[in-house]
């Protein structure tokens, strides 16, 4: 009877833990690398800032891993949510604000569990705030 329970509770606890969400596929990684990571800004701009928390930048991780990228509006604007895109920079490029869309509030983007292939990818993180100032920032993954 406790081998019983104790295959039971195994079986709970595995179906219980987190399954990771892909942030990149193997295919869409396959493509060929944008060479324009240009950020497009022209004169001066107090548009949202963004800070990359997790994985911090310029270090490697492995998959799956927790993608945490902290917005920060300005002058009392609000983040604009619905115009939040994030772009994964590839020929062509990929769209993956719909993948990050649940992962995404007014302070930033969390998601815990993100799954993408081995490499460096680099994404393209549009925001825009209440007052209709824009930002672009780019985030660069570096995963084993």
């Amino acid at each position: 009877m406790r081998v019983v329970a104790a295959v039971f509770a195994a079986l709970l606890l595995l179906g219980s833990k987190a399954a990771a969400d892909v942030l990149i596929t193997p295919a869409e990684a396959a493509l060929p690398s944008s060479a324009d990571a240009r950020l497009e800004l022209r004169g001066i701009t107090r548009g949202p800032s963004l800070d990359q928390v997790s994985p911090k930048p310029a270090t490697s991780v492995r998959s799956p891993f927790a993608l945490k990228i902290k917005f920060a509006p300005h002058n009392n604007a609000k983040v604009d949510i619905a115009a939040a895109r994030v772009t994964y920079l590839k020929v062509p490029p990929v769209d993956l604000t719909g993948r990050l869309r649940k992962y995404t509030g007014s302070d930033g983007i969390d998601m815990p569990i993100a799954e993408a292939p081995a490499g460096t990818h680099i994404l393209r993180v549009e925001l825009k705030d209440s007052l209709g100032r824009t930002s672009v920032s780019v985030i660069k993954l570096i995963v084993e």
